[in-house]
């Protein structure tokens, strides 16, 4: 133990007088490191020694103990020519990065668009994907389509004649969306969407080199006259929409507009991406059946995932599509990424097929209602009553409009800084927006958290206004 404690001593002592030395410089022989220190010899061939292992120092037989010389610093790596390579970039993927990058710890979150932990079905989930894990020939290539069984219950799921094999199993709901941009529509070409709309859609069109065009929509859905209009000017032959629970605003498509919209979609010879990601969410009484319910003639391209009743990591999606439209995207799926996990696929079938899915749902429902009861509450009251435009009756999201003084982004940074982390609405629209808005979700986080979280914001849009 003492020569542990004298060779350490003796290490750090070099180590000084190296560093004043410089390198090259020749150390004190051991004979007189030995006398300097009062130790033996073997204390200073083992500091020595461990000292040249470091690289520090390095000995010349009948020479001596000198400084190490510093190796070069290798030159910083030159990314340069990259920047010229790679050109412009034409879609900027930000907005859809900050929603979904891993919060701060500690932070309250009122922007997810997935259930809260403790919503999860992971007691089912977890042992439904062991029991797909062991099942033989499971870990074998799947078909392209997807797992028959589970083409099938999504067939079912949707009605209206759908038959397994016009059903498409993704990794998602966002790769339905990306597979049916690319599909159905060239790049250089314009894409009809709601405005506002889900943000991770307008990034996945722009990708695909199309051309967003907003087409206003209101408590009701999408404007059919504006929506004829838009077709007519822009030679679009591709609209995207979500009839249900809009994303950000909770919309859904009135009675009277949905033969309006199917109409305008069949004069122009255009497809419609229905992207029914809240069809197991709604909160208010049933839900009307899907848009594709009411098309014969293969207009409507129908997107729907399992991902958002369930949780982020179950990435199990549709698209059912009819006609020649079908081949195409099962074309581009292919390209893609072959097809999804076998184990997953099977783990989700025997989830949804299982008695504990519509029990699920159900306390899904329960816990998304009073939730949503007490975010708008919180939010009339810190806000004002005009603040909520809409009523949202499903999915998981709150449209707030600001005053009209305030400054979205600028409110999302402080409320950021102040650990909470909310959505700025400019985000949500494919041109300008009309004015401030946030996304607020009511998935993420229990009632008290939303009632202080709201407090809070509020007075951070308080303290923003009161300096305009």
């Amino acid at each position: 133990m003492k020569d542990d404690t004298s060779t350490a001593r003796v290490i750090q002592a070099l180590r000084r007088e190296a560093a004043q030395r410089g390198p090259g410089s020749r150390l004190p022989s051991v004979r007189a490191l030995m006398s300097e220190y009062g130790v033996g010899p073997g204390t200073v061939q083992r500091a020595l020694a461990a000292l040249t292992r470091e690289g520090l120092t390095r000995t010349k037989p009948g020479d001596g103990t000198f400084v190490a010389e510093r190796p070069r610093r290798a030159a910083e790596p030159d990314f340069g020519w990259q920047a010229v390579a790679l050109g412009e970039r034409s879609f900027s993927v930000e907005p859809l990065a900050e929603l979904v990058t891993t919060p701060p710890a500690g932070a309250l979150v009122l922007s997810t668009g997935y259930l809260a932990p403790d919503l999860q079905p992971t007691a089912q989930l977890g042992p439904a994907l062991a029991r797909a894990g062991r099942r033989p020939g499971v870990w074998e290539r799947p078909p392209v389509e997807g797992v028959e069984a589970l083409r099938r219950w999504f067939a079912d799921d949707v009605g209206n004649g759908f038959d397994p094999h016009e059903v498409l199993i993704v990794s998602g709901g966002q790769a339905a969306l990306v597979a049916s941009f690319r599909a159905l529509a060239r790049p250089g070409e314009a894409v009809l969407m709601e405005s506002p709309t889900y943000l991770g859609a307008m990034v996945a069109a722009r990708a695909a080199g199309l051309r967003p065009v907003p087409v206003p929509s209101d408590a009701h859905g999408v404007r059919p006259e504006l929506l004829s209009a838009a077709f007519e000017s822009s030679g679009a032959r591709l609209f995207y929409c979500q009839p249900l629970y809009a994303n950000p605003h909770g919309a859904v498509l009135a009675a009277d507009r949905r033969g309006e919209v199917l109409t305008a979609a069949a004069d122009a010879a255009a497809f419609v991406i229905e992207d029914d990601y809240a069809r197991d969410l709604g909160l208010d009484g049933e839900a009307p059946p899907p848009l594709v319910a009411d098309d014969r003639d293969g207009h409507v391209i129908y997107v729907r995932s399992l991902t958002k009743p369930t949780t982020p990591s179950l990435r199990v999606a549709a698209v059912a599509a009819r006609g020649a439209a079908y081949a195409r995207l099962r074309a581009i799926r292919l390209v893609d990424d072959f097809f999804v996990s076998s184990p997953l696929q099977e783990a989700a079938l025997e989830l949804v097929s299982s008695p504990a899915w519509p029990r699920h749902l159900r306390a899904v429902r329960k816990a998304l209602r009073e939730r949503r009861d007490v975010l708008v509450d919180a939010a009339r009251d810190g806000f004002g009553a005009t603040s909520i435009p809409h009523l949202p009756g499903g999915g998981f999201h709150l449209w707030v409009r600001l005053p009209p003084e305030c400054d979205d982004r600028l409110i999302a940074d402080r409320a950021y800084s102040a650990g909470l982390v909310v959505t700025p609405g400019r985000h949500w629209f494919p041109a300008e927006p009309p004015g401030p808005f946030l996304r607020l979700s009511y998935a993420g986080a229990p009632a008290a958290a939303l009632r202080s979280g709201v407090a809070r914001l509020a007075e951070i849009i308080a303290a923003h206004t009161a300096k305009v």
